[in-house]
Order: structure tokens, then sequence, then C-alpha cells
């Protein structure tokens, strides 16, 4: 029987333990009642350096810690950053394929869930001492871009180059697919010279080429401004001298079919082929994506191979992995479709074909603006060169927070009064609380670094134990926030929810509220207490506190400010 089975919880009253395990799945292993398991257990229990002892309750085993000890382990592991499991990916590479934006369009705030949902998962699997290759595969191959030239030739070649920017090739996609509607010969010429690209016309690729430097000049001030930097920044563009042996392999395989002119793979289970090459033999971007996906194994070796793209593409992923496997790649069952939902501003979906883009840039920028009045009215006396610096942290970190705090699956409605709210489930409410922490260091004129010589038997209240249980909480928030549970299936294994981790720091500013709180309305129970050794185990705690809100948030991708 697995480990993983064995479910450790909060017995339902505090006086019959501090924490409990059912014996089920033992019981169920032997073949005994688990009543009479739980019997046994207690029975023959040793108390160990953080449990005192153990008792049967029906089905349950209570166990009751030596809170001191249990004190000074967490604490002593918060302080030292060894919490978290590091060892669980050692020797162990994950490719992570996030962002992905097509060049030549702006990066919109549609973008921000792939983004920050990629970025995460980059930072967990990191903290838990995997190999983390964070891959941005650029679109910048395709029809779109045989538009984007097409449109250029019709209204754009007499601009200066100088003034060339993203906006202005935007106009141009957005004016194209307008006239495309009244014109439809317009898309002959889009594939024309999407063809002349493809076959290396030097006036075509040098315009293209321009395109995607301006593009990605453009994208890089706005990974900037959220912390990010990518390990490969590779487009489909790279793949292209591979694609022509793709499909001489898949052919060779007996895989390839003709349909309608075009060249497909069949599917078990599917109602639809997988295109690849369409009858003029332009490829598509699933073609891409073998190419890809062949390449990542053979650099990399991945132990997984993550796509973090909208649930739109799940028809596309579901039959690429498909026909990975049926090519004969033992490596197909690594790869996996880590999807989100819907992120929608002002209850609609953004999009640029239409134009009705919103820009990332421009919701960042108001979000820093609007959390720099709200805390300049809560807090006049901060300085303007710290308010300075604390604005685009908060403000970042509440846009990063909304989008990664939900359930990746479900949509998400951005509102801007829950964003940058200072309180309930925000960005901000959490680096409230860290800020908090560090106001109590600076006030009492000391930081604890190390448990040697503090007496941690001084802690002897509810709220200051409900906070040190939930300081043990963390690494499995983290484990589940990234890969899950190592023992289970591959499938089921990658959990992928940066929400866990959200709703853990959310629970632990809550219990250091509550704590803290306490304090106001009874001196006993004050941080900065007149009794030296009680003053100084609270401390300790306070800075376990910090030291976790702020490792919390760092796997997140969201600063973690001293003052707000």
């Amino acid at each position: 029987m697995a480990a993983r089975e064995l479910k450790v919880e909060s017995p339902p009253k505090p006086e019959l333990g501090d924490f409990a395990v059912g014996c089920f799945a033992i019981a169920k292993a032997q073949g005994k009642p688990p009543v009479q398991v739980a019997q046994a257990i207690a029975a023959s229990f040793v108390p160990t350096p953080l449990l005192a002892s153990a008792t049967a309750a029906g089905p349950f085993v209570n166990f009751r810690a030596d809170r001191a000890a249990t004190f000074q382990w967490v604490i002593h592991a918060a302080l030292t950053d060894t919490l978290v499991p590091r060892s669980l990916g050692e020797g162990q590479t994950i490719c992570i394929d996030y962002s992905s934006p097509n060049i030549s369009k702006h990066l919109a705030y549609h973008h921000i869930r792939s983004t920050v949902i990629g970025h995460s998962l980059a930072l967990i699997f990191r903290g838990l001492g995997y190999r983390v290759v964070g891959i941005n595969h650029l679109g910048d191959w395709g029809t779109t871009h045989g538009m984007l030239i097409a449109a250029w030739h019709m209204w754009g070649a007499g601009d200066d180059f100088s003034g060339l920017d993203i906006t202005r090739l935007n106009e141009l996609y957005v004016k194209f697919r307008e006239a495309e509607k009244e014109q439809p010969q317009l898309s002959d010429s889009a594939r024309q010279y999407f063809k002349k690209l493809e076959q290396g016309d030097p006036e075509v690729r040098a315009l293209w080429q321009r395109f995607r430097d301006v593009s990605w000049a453009e994208f890089e001030a706005v990974y900037r401004r959220l912390g990010i930097e990518f390990d490969e920044v590779r487009g489909e563009s790279a793949y292209e001298p591979d694609l022509a042996r793709v499909m001489r392999e898949l052919r060779a395989k007996g895989l390839v079919v003709e349909s309608q002119g075009a060249q497909v793979v069949e599917l078990e289970g599917e109602k639809t082929p997988i295109l690849l090459e369409k009858n003029d033999g332009s490829t598509l971007y699933a073609t891409r994506d073998v190419a890809a996906a062949e390449y990542r194994w053979a650099t990399y070796g991945f132990a997984r191979s993550l796509y973090v793209v909208d649930r739109g593409q799940a028809l596309h992923f579901r039959q690429l992995f498909k026909l990975l496997a049926k090519a004969g790649f033992a490596w197909a069952d690594r790869c996996q479709h880590v999807t989100f939902g819907l992120v929608r501003l002002g209850g609609k979906k953004t999009g640029t074909r239409t134009g009705n883009v919103v820009l990332l840039k421009d919701v960042l920028a108001e979000a820093e603006a609007d959390v720099r009045t709200k805390i300049a009215s809560v807090n006049s006396d901060l300085p303007v060169e710290v308010l300075d610096v604390v604005a685009p942290q908060v403000g970042t970190g509440a846009v990063i927070f909304a989008n990664l705090v939900s359930q990746r699956d479900k949509d998400v409605d951005f509102e801007w009064d829950k964003v940058i709210a200072l309180d309930g489930d925000s960005g901000p409410y959490v680096q409230y609380s860290h800020a908090r922490c560090a106001s109590i260091v600076r006030r009492a004129g000391e930081r604890v670094t190390s448990v040697t010589g503090i007496d941690f038997a001084r802690l002897t209240h509810d709220s200051e134990w409900a906070v040190a249980k939930r300081l043990l909480e963390l690494p499995e928030a983290v484990v589940r926030a990234g890969p899950g549970d190592p023992e289970a299936e591959l499938a089921k294994a990658a959990a992928c929810e940066p929400h866990v981790l959200c709703h853990y720091l959310l629970a632990l500013a809550g219990d250091f509220s509550r704590w803290y709180t306490a304090g106001n309305s009874d001196a006993s129970l004050r941080v900065l207490c007149d009794d030296a050794e009680t003053r100084r185990a609270r401390l300790a705690l306070v800075s376990a506190v910090q030291a976790t809100l702020a490792k919390g948030l760092a796997l997140l991708g969201i600063a973690a400010p001293d003052q707000m």
C-alpha cells in the first residue's frame, strides 16, 4: 500500500488531538476492521521527537504533537527555506510551453493566463528540484503571416520602417481581415505570400524578419514587467527545415493518406483526421508541433512536456498526442495539454481578429495606477520613493494572482475592485500580510534568523498553534500545485494547479491575521509583549510566516514588498 493513501487530517475537536489518520486503507490491505487496526496502531505507538502520543478514536488514530518541538522544527525549516522538498524532481526535466503569442499582434490581455500559469508552474517545478525548460513557442509561421505580408504590400509599402511598431502591424492585419470579407480573393493572395515565405523568397523573408523583431521587442518589454524570462524562445519557423523530413518519415510508416488533396493521418476514436499538409503543399501548425515535440525530446529527454494552452485547443492536442503515439514515439504519453478557461474583461472575451483587443501592458499600467492611489490613501506616510517601487509590485501581483487563484479550467472575469482589494481573496491581501510581518520585525528592532536558544514552550495559545500547523502544510500545497501525486498514474499526476498554492497563502494570511488581531484585544497575546522570552518566540513565528509568504508568492511569480 502506498503512503499516499494515508491522509492526515485535523480531528473534529481540538481536544481529541492535533492530527488524525484514518485506517481504512490499511484495514483493507490487511483484511481487518478499521477500528481494530486503529486500536493496534495506537497501542504500539512509541513517542517520536515531534509526536507525543496516539489514541484510537473509532477507525482513526489521533496524534498529539509535542508542540514546542514542532514549533522549533517548522520555524527552523521556514527560516532556512527547507520546507519545500527540493529533491522531489531531482534528475527529471520538465518542458513547459507557455505564453506563445503570434507575432505582429499585440500581447493582449487574453494572453495573461497562459503566460502566468506557465511561469508559475516553471517556478514551482524548479522549487521542487526539477530541471525546467520554459519555452516561448512563438506563432511566427503560417498563412496569417501571408495575410500580413499581403496587407503590407497593399497598404503599408509606403510606411517608414523606422517608425514601424506592433500597433501598425496589428492595424494592417485587422484591415486585411475586414477587407477579406468583401474580397474573398484576398485569401489567395495571403496563401501565395506564405508560399513565397516557405520557399525562401529573400524580399518576403526580410519583411517577415522585420515584423518578427518588432514584435519580440514589444513582447519582451511586457515580460520584463511581469518578471518573466524564458529558457528558450523558438518560434514555429525554427522547425521549417524539419518539415519535409517529418512528412517523409510519417509516410514511410504508412500513416499519411490523401483526403481531398490534403495530406492527413486518420486517428482512432476521432471523427476527423489530423491535417498535416494542405492541397497546395503548405504545412500546418500540427506538422510543426510534431517537429517541435521531436526536437524537445531529442534535446532535453523530458520526463514531461507541458503545453499551457487554452481549452479551445483541446482537439488539436488530443490529436497531436495520438499522432505521436501512432508514430511509435514511446514518450508520447509524457506530453500533457494543461488547459485553462477563458479570460474576460468587462464580461467580454477579447481578440485581435476583430480589433477589440485590450493590451496586457495597459491593464498592468492601470492596475499599478489604481494600486498607487489606494496605498497612498491608506498609508499617507509611505515615502514616495518606496511607493514608486511598491505600486508596480502590487499592481502586477494583483493581476497575476487574479489569474491564478481560480482553478485553471474555469473562466475568469477580471473585476478591478476585487483584484486590487487589500483584503479578501486577492494578491494585495497576501502581499499586505507579508508587509505587516515585516513591519512587526522592524518595530521589534531585531530579525530572528535562528531558532537557537528560543523557548518555544512559551507559545501556548491555539491561534499560535493554528499558524504553525498551516506552515506545516506548505510542502503539500506546493506539490499539489505542481506535479501532483508523484505515485499516481502519469496522466493524473501532473496536477499543474497553481490555485492550490494561492489558496494556501490566503489561508496562512488569514491564520496570521487572526493571531495578530487577537493581540489587539488581549495584551497577553501581543507579539511585542514585555516578557522577553515570549516576545522572542513570537517574533520567530512571525519571521517564519513572513518567510513562507515570501516563498509562496515567489513561486507564483509575485513580489513580496516589505512596506505597503
